[in-house]
């Protein structure tokens, strides 16, 4: 019993020292804040050494990823000068062909010279690199999600081949000594690191947008989180302006523009013009969400709430925090006539086979529907009354220590 003891404080310790070593590591990498590189000119020529990205073993990826993440060379910058109006952050995983129908909405977009769209991967390839490079109609710049399961294929925050498997029973996996024995979830599952990282990945982007962005340190507005299968409306720009000033007139404690929402385009003519208020709901207000610095802010207050609740989605822990450790639940003014489409039909919760030609047909069948009615002269405000929490049943996969160190340390300054 002692012997079997000490193993387990030898593995644990083990554990720990690894995540410590990759969290060092990325402060050697990330965190020189001054220096030459600061003064590395944004050049806008794709040919540029700063651009270049080997796709090559893993640790040249990993370099390339820290090497990118830390110049942020901004593409099309000497063709679209001065500040940007509206920033969009892209969450791009593996999906080339719904990525291509989503750039290709923002290049028929009004006025997209004035748009910044930040593209952070958690995937890497050169499909998907060239694609983002080929953009040439606004300031672009791509970033890295430094602890993708592809950069960590056999360990932490990979899947290691001594964590426990997923179904395993707490009893038999400390029998097993499998490393995190200790740690299942609520609903007594193992992690799954292919799970594991969308949360992940959206909550280091969060703070790299809002803290490491230094094209963005003197923005003021909202930035707009998307992910690669939305598609967004001709007007999006337009609209987004009347929203932000509607907001600061009549709704001035919304935390969330909402610019999205799964409704469809059925009722697009009736409500292209409507904007109400409402409580933030995970299951409504989680596409096109306009976060400003504020939110932010608020959010980081509660990193730990974050990074610790059991629920492997980013916006059930989201709406969990609102009402709790946000003492004032989050209010969101919510466009009626969504300008962002989703076009997914695969993907984390979509399990059926990836099918872009159908998304493609159905975009275009939207956009014939919608094309009448897009450009309102003036939007409309309808206010739904008090909001309060929205307590919810949490979905787990969300138990590992690990992932809770991991995540808690993305706000700091590493």
């Amino acid at each position: 019993m002692r012997l079997r003891l000490v193993k387990k404080n030898v593995v644990l310790f083990l554990m720990m020292s690894l995540i410590l070593f990759i969290l060092y590591y990325s402060k050697f990498m990330l965190t020189i804040e001054s220096g030459v590189l600061d003064n590395v000119p944004h050049k806008g020529t794709q040919d540029d050494d700063t651009n270049t990205f080997n796709y090559g073993t893993v640790l040249q990826m990993r370099k390339s990823v820290y090497d990118s993440n830390y110049r942020q060379f901004i593409q099309n910058a000497d063709k679209f000068a001065g500040d940007p109006e509206v920033v969009i952050v892209v969450q791009v995983h593996n999906r080339p062909a719904y990525l291509k129908m989503l750039i290709q909405s923002l290049e028929k977009a009004s006025e997209i010279g004035k748009f910044f769209v930040v593209f952070s991967h958690d995937y890497f390839s050169e499909e998907i690199g060239d694609l983002v490079k080929g953009i040439t109609f606004c300031k672009v710049l791509q970033i890295y999600f430094p602890y993708s399961t592809q950069l960590y294929p056999n360990e932490f925050p990979g899947q290691d081949p001594l964590d426990c498997p997923r179904d395993i029973s707490k009893e038999d996996a400390r029998k097993t000594e499998c490393l995190n024995a200790e740690h299942p979830d609520a609903y007594g599952h193992y992690r799954e690191a292919s799970i594991t990282q969308t949360k992940h990945h959206w909550w280091w982007k969060l703070h790299f947008v809002f803290e490491r962005l230094k094209v963005l340190q003197g923005y003021k507005g909202f930035a707009v989180f998307i992910e690669e299968d939305n598609y967004i409306l001709p007007d999006f720009f337009s609209f987004f302006k009347s929203m932000t000033n509607l907001r600061d007139k009549d709704c001035v404690d919304c935390d969330v523009l909402a610019l999205g929402n799964h409704d469809g385009v059925s009722q697009f003519a009736e409500l292209s013009s409507k904007t109400e208020k409402s409580g933030w709901m995970s299951t409504k207000n989680n596409i096109g969400m306009g976060i400003s610095r504020e939110l932010y802010y608020k959010l980081m207050g509660c990193n730990n709430e974050f990074c610790n609740y059991d629920d492997y989605n980013w916006d059930w822990t989201l709406q969990n925090l609102s009402g709790t450790c946000i003492k004032k639940p989050l209010k969101v003014l919510v466009a009626c006539g969504t300008r962002v489409l989703h076009t997914g039909n695969c993907g984390l919760h979509q399990k059926e086979a990836c099918n872009s030609e159908v998304a493609q047909q159905k975009v275009d069948a939207a956009l014939e529907k919608v094309r009448t009615a897009l450009f309102p002269q003036k939007l409309t405000l309808t206010n739904h009354g008090s909001v309060e929490h929205k307590p919810h049943m949490k979905n787990g996969g969300w138990g590992d220590i690990r992932d809770h160190i991991l995540c808690a340390n993305y706000a700091a300054r590493l």
